[in-house]
Protein backbone atom coordinates (compact mmCIF):
# COMPACT_ATOMS: atom_id res chain seq x y z
CA UNK A 1 0.00 0.00 0.00
CA UNK A 2 1.15 3.15 -1.12
CA UNK A 3 1.09 6.19 1.34
CA UNK A 4 0.37 9.12 -0.70
CA UNK A 5 -2.08 10.06 -3.69
CA UNK A 6 -0.16 10.50 -6.49
CA UNK A 7 0.08 13.53 -8.63
CA UNK A 8 1.27 12.79 -11.97
CA UNK A 9 2.70 14.93 -14.66
CA UNK A 10 5.13 15.10 -17.68
CA UNK A 11 8.14 17.29 -18.43
CA UNK A 12 10.59 17.08 -15.45
CA UNK A 13 14.08 16.07 -17.18
CA UNK A 14 14.97 12.73 -15.69
CA UNK A 15 18.45 11.17 -15.21
CA UNK A 16 17.90 7.20 -14.54
CA UNK A 17 20.34 4.79 -13.48
CA UNK A 18 21.87 4.53 -8.38
CA UNK A 19 35.10 15.12 20.66
CA UNK A 20 37.74 13.88 22.86
CA UNK A 21 36.33 13.76 26.84
CA UNK A 22 37.92 14.90 29.80
CA UNK A 23 39.01 12.22 32.28
CA UNK A 24 36.77 12.28 35.06
CA UNK A 25 38.08 13.72 38.25
CA UNK A 26 37.77 10.87 41.52
CA UNK A 27 37.72 12.13 44.92
CA UNK A 28 40.14 10.14 47.18
CA UNK A 29 37.32 8.88 49.87
CA UNK A 30 34.15 7.60 47.09
CA UNK A 31 30.67 8.81 48.35
CA UNK A 32 27.76 7.58 47.51
CA UNK A 33 27.33 9.62 44.21
CA UNK A 34 30.51 8.60 42.86
CA UNK A 35 29.51 4.91 42.45
CA UNK A 36 28.96 3.67 39.18
CA UNK A 37 25.46 3.88 37.98
CA UNK A 38 23.69 1.75 35.27
CA UNK A 39 23.27 3.37 32.21
CA UNK A 40 19.63 4.65 31.62
CA UNK A 41 17.03 2.41 30.40
CA UNK A 42 16.57 3.70 26.29
CA UNK A 43 13.16 5.01 26.03
CA UNK A 44 10.40 2.36 24.88
CA UNK A 45 9.41 2.38 21.55
CA UNK A 46 6.52 4.21 20.01
CA UNK A 47 3.82 2.50 18.75
CA UNK A 48 1.52 5.77 17.91
CA UNK A 49 3.32 8.60 15.67
CA UNK A 50 2.85 12.11 17.62
CA UNK A 51 2.50 15.40 16.62
CA UNK A 52 5.98 17.57 16.84
CA UNK A 53 7.75 20.14 15.99
CA UNK A 54 9.80 18.61 12.84
CA UNK A 55 12.89 19.35 11.05
CA UNK A 56 13.74 22.22 9.25
CA UNK A 57 14.99 20.35 6.57
CA UNK A 58 12.07 17.97 6.04
CA UNK A 59 8.60 19.18 4.43
CA UNK A 60 6.50 18.55 1.61
CA UNK A 61 6.49 18.18 -2.42
CA UNK A 62 3.73 20.65 -3.99
CA UNK A 63 2.52 22.36 -6.84
CA UNK A 64 0.31 25.17 -7.34
CA UNK A 65 -3.10 23.51 -6.41
CA UNK A 66 -2.03 20.63 -3.80
CA UNK A 67 0.90 19.16 -1.84
CA UNK A 68 1.25 15.22 -1.48
CA UNK A 69 4.46 13.59 -0.31
CA UNK A 70 7.03 13.84 2.14
CA UNK A 71 10.82 14.43 1.65
CA UNK A 72 13.73 15.96 3.13
CA UNK A 73 17.06 17.27 2.27
CA UNK A 74 20.32 15.20 2.42
CA UNK A 75 23.63 16.61 2.45
CA UNK A 76 25.25 17.07 -0.61
CA UNK A 77 28.62 19.07 -2.24
CA UNK A 78 25.85 21.85 -3.31
CA UNK A 79 23.48 21.69 -0.76
CA UNK A 80 20.28 20.98 -3.64
CA UNK A 81 19.45 17.32 -2.97
CA UNK A 82 16.33 15.93 -1.58
CA UNK A 83 15.18 12.09 -1.16
CA UNK A 84 11.71 10.67 -1.38
CA UNK A 85 10.09 8.00 -2.28
CA UNK A 86 9.93 7.03 -6.13
CA UNK A 87 6.43 6.38 -6.30
CA UNK A 88 5.69 10.23 -5.34
CA UNK A 89 7.29 11.31 -8.33
CA UNK A 90 7.05 8.65 -10.60
CA UNK A 91 4.00 6.06 -11.60
CA UNK A 92 1.78 4.46 -14.47
CA UNK A 93 4.83 5.48 -16.87
CA UNK A 94 4.66 9.82 -16.19
CA UNK A 95 6.82 11.73 -14.19
CA UNK A 96 6.04 14.64 -11.65
CA UNK A 97 7.02 18.56 -13.31
CA UNK A 98 6.19 21.94 -12.17
CA UNK A 99 6.57 21.31 -8.71
CA UNK A 100 8.70 22.47 -5.85
CA UNK A 101 9.78 21.44 -1.97
CA UNK A 102 8.45 23.43 1.01
CA UNK A 103 11.16 22.75 4.42
CA UNK A 104 8.19 23.11 7.04
CA UNK A 105 5.54 23.18 5.73
CA UNK A 106 2.57 23.80 7.60
CA UNK A 107 -0.54 25.40 8.16
CA UNK A 108 -4.79 25.23 7.32
CA UNK A 109 -6.10 24.48 3.98
CA UNK A 110 -3.37 25.01 1.71
CA UNK A 111 -0.77 25.54 3.84
CA UNK A 112 2.32 27.85 3.88
CA UNK A 113 5.91 27.44 3.48
CA UNK A 114 7.91 29.82 6.13
CA UNK A 115 11.34 28.54 4.90
CA UNK A 116 10.37 29.46 1.68
CA UNK A 117 10.60 26.98 -1.38
CA UNK A 118 12.96 25.42 -3.92
CA UNK A 119 11.59 24.51 -7.24
CA UNK A 120 12.71 21.05 -8.41
CA UNK A 121 15.08 20.71 -11.00
CA UNK A 122 15.35 16.91 -11.94
CA UNK A 123 14.14 13.70 -10.87
CA UNK A 124 16.55 10.50 -10.36
CA UNK A 125 14.47 6.95 -10.27
CA UNK A 126 16.07 3.83 -10.73
CA UNK A 127 15.54 1.57 -13.46
CA UNK A 128 14.64 -0.85 -11.85
CA UNK A 129 11.42 0.95 -10.49
CA UNK A 130 10.67 3.28 -13.50
CA UNK A 131 10.29 0.14 -15.81
CA UNK A 132 8.93 -2.60 -13.08
CA UNK A 133 7.97 -0.82 -10.40
CA UNK A 134 9.93 -3.13 -7.83
CA UNK A 135 9.25 -2.02 -4.43
CA UNK A 136 12.89 -2.76 -3.60
CA UNK A 137 13.90 0.49 -5.23
CA UNK A 138 11.12 2.57 -4.19
CA UNK A 139 13.64 6.02 -3.53
CA UNK A 140 14.29 8.85 -5.90
CA UNK A 141 16.39 11.91 -5.57
CA UNK A 142 15.94 15.13 -6.65
CA UNK A 143 18.05 18.19 -7.55
CA UNK A 144 16.84 21.63 -6.72
CA UNK A 145 17.02 25.16 -8.13
CA UNK A 146 18.54 27.75 -6.11
CA UNK A 147 15.73 29.90 -4.89
CA UNK A 148 14.86 33.44 -5.95
CA UNK A 149 17.28 34.91 -3.86
CA UNK A 150 20.11 32.50 -5.08
CA UNK A 151 20.54 30.16 -2.21
CA UNK A 152 20.76 26.70 -1.88
CA UNK A 153 18.05 25.01 0.19
CA UNK A 154 20.84 23.11 2.34
CA UNK A 155 22.24 26.34 3.05
CA UNK A 156 18.89 27.75 4.54
CA UNK A 157 17.17 25.03 6.36
CA UNK A 158 20.41 21.98 6.85
CA UNK A 159 20.36 18.39 5.91
CA UNK A 160 20.67 14.96 7.12
CA UNK A 161 23.56 12.61 5.72
CA UNK A 162 22.67 9.49 3.66
CA UNK A 163 24.29 5.90 5.28
CA UNK A 164 24.71 3.82 2.04
CA UNK A 165 24.15 0.64 3.60
CA UNK A 166 22.45 0.32 7.08
CA UNK A 167 21.79 -3.04 8.74
CA UNK A 168 18.41 -3.82 9.33
CA UNK A 169 18.29 -3.55 13.20
CA UNK A 170 18.04 -0.09 13.98
CA UNK A 171 16.09 2.36 16.39
CA UNK A 172 14.81 5.37 13.70
CA UNK A 173 13.18 8.46 13.98
CA UNK A 174 10.50 8.57 10.85
CA UNK A 175 9.25 12.79 10.36
CA UNK A 176 6.20 12.71 7.67
CA UNK A 177 3.25 14.85 6.80
CA UNK A 178 -0.03 13.49 6.77
CA UNK A 179 -2.71 14.74 4.31
CA UNK A 180 -5.26 16.70 5.50
CA UNK A 181 -7.87 14.34 6.06
CA UNK A 182 -6.12 13.14 8.68
CA UNK A 183 -3.72 16.27 9.67
CA UNK A 184 -6.14 20.01 8.56
CA UNK A 185 -3.15 21.96 9.84
CA UNK A 186 -0.42 20.20 8.02
CA UNK A 187 1.78 19.56 10.75
CA UNK A 188 4.51 17.10 11.31
CA UNK A 189 4.23 14.09 12.85
CA UNK A 190 7.04 11.77 14.42
CA UNK A 191 8.00 8.52 15.59
CA UNK A 192 10.96 6.99 17.50
CA UNK A 193 10.80 3.37 17.46
CA UNK A 194 12.29 -0.05 16.49
CA UNK A 195 12.99 -1.15 12.48
CA UNK A 196 13.43 -4.81 11.69
CA UNK A 197 13.66 -6.76 8.27
CA UNK A 198 10.30 -7.12 7.21
CA UNK A 199 10.07 -11.22 6.27
CA UNK A 200 7.27 -10.70 3.63
CA UNK A 201 9.48 -8.28 1.64
CA UNK A 202 12.56 -8.60 -0.24
CA UNK A 203 15.85 -8.30 1.55
CA UNK A 204 16.98 -4.56 2.85
CA UNK A 205 13.08 -3.92 3.23
CA UNK A 206 12.41 -2.74 6.60
CA UNK A 207 9.07 -2.52 8.87
CA UNK A 208 8.20 -0.42 11.50
CA UNK A 209 4.94 -0.74 13.75
CA UNK A 210 3.75 3.04 14.22
CA UNK A 211 0.14 4.09 13.88
CA UNK A 212 -0.47 7.49 12.03
CA UNK A 213 1.76 7.14 8.94
CA UNK A 214 -1.44 7.94 6.49
CA UNK A 215 -1.31 9.29 2.90
CA UNK A 216 0.88 11.98 2.71
CA UNK A 217 4.10 10.46 4.52
CA UNK A 218 5.76 8.41 1.84
CA UNK A 219 8.95 9.75 1.52
CA UNK A 220 9.15 10.42 5.25
CA UNK A 221 13.01 10.15 6.04
CA UNK A 222 14.40 7.13 8.26
CA UNK A 223 16.71 8.92 10.85
CA UNK A 224 19.44 6.65 12.53
CA UNK A 225 21.05 7.85 15.57
CA UNK A 226 18.47 10.99 15.23
CA UNK A 227 18.80 13.18 18.96
CA UNK A 228 17.03 16.68 17.99
CA UNK A 229 17.73 19.09 15.73
CA UNK A 230 21.49 19.54 16.35
CA UNK A 231 21.97 15.68 15.97
CA UNK A 232 20.04 15.15 12.83
CA UNK A 233 21.51 11.27 12.63
CA UNK A 234 21.39 9.99 8.89
CA UNK A 235 18.82 8.95 6.55
CA UNK A 236 19.29 5.44 5.76
CA UNK A 237 15.99 5.39 3.83
CA UNK A 238 12.63 6.85 2.98
CA UNK A 239 9.36 5.15 3.88
CA UNK A 240 7.57 3.57 1.01
CA UNK A 241 3.72 2.18 2.09
CA UNK A 242 2.98 -0.37 4.51
CA UNK A 243 0.30 -3.50 4.72
CA UNK A 244 -1.59 -2.13 7.43
CA UNK A 245 -2.91 1.52 8.65
CA UNK A 246 -0.27 0.77 11.98
CA UNK A 247 2.91 -0.59 9.67
CA UNK A 248 4.98 1.12 7.90
CA UNK A 249 7.90 -0.11 5.02
CA UNK A 250 11.69 1.65 4.04
CA UNK A 251 14.36 0.03 1.56
CA UNK A 252 17.51 0.30 2.98
CA UNK A 253 19.82 2.70 0.99
CA UNK A 254 22.41 1.15 -0.58
CA UNK A 255 24.84 0.95 -3.62
CA UNK A 256 22.17 1.69 -6.08
CA UNK A 257 20.61 4.63 -4.07
CA UNK A 258 24.02 6.05 -3.69
CA UNK A 259 24.46 5.71 -7.80
CA UNK A 260 21.29 7.71 -7.72
CA UNK A 261 21.92 10.26 -5.33
CA UNK A 262 25.77 11.02 -7.60
CA UNK A 263 23.74 11.79 -10.38
CA UNK A 264 20.99 13.91 -8.28
CA UNK A 265 24.00 15.86 -6.63
CA UNK A 266 25.75 16.21 -10.25
CA UNK A 267 22.71 17.44 -12.16
CA UNK A 268 23.32 20.53 -14.26
CA UNK A 269 20.78 23.50 -12.82
CA UNK A 270 20.18 26.41 -14.65
CA UNK A 271 16.85 28.40 -14.97
CA UNK A 272 13.95 25.88 -15.94
CA UNK A 273 14.05 21.76 -15.75
CA UNK A 274 17.30 20.42 -15.80
CA UNK A 275 19.41 17.33 -16.49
Amino acid sequence: MLRNRPMLWSGVVVLTAAAACAAPSHSATPHASDEPRPPAAAPSPQTSAVTSAGLSWVGMLLDDEDHWCTASVVDSPRGNVVATAAHCVFEYGTYASDFSFAPGFRGGGKGASPQGTWKVAAVQVDDRWREDGDEAYDYAFLTLEPDARGRQVQDVVGAARPEWGSGPGRRVTVVGYPNADHNPANRPISCTTDARHDADQPPGMLRIECAGFWDGTSGSPWLADHAGPSRPGRVIGVLSGGDTDTESTAVLFGARARALYGKAAGARVGRGPAG
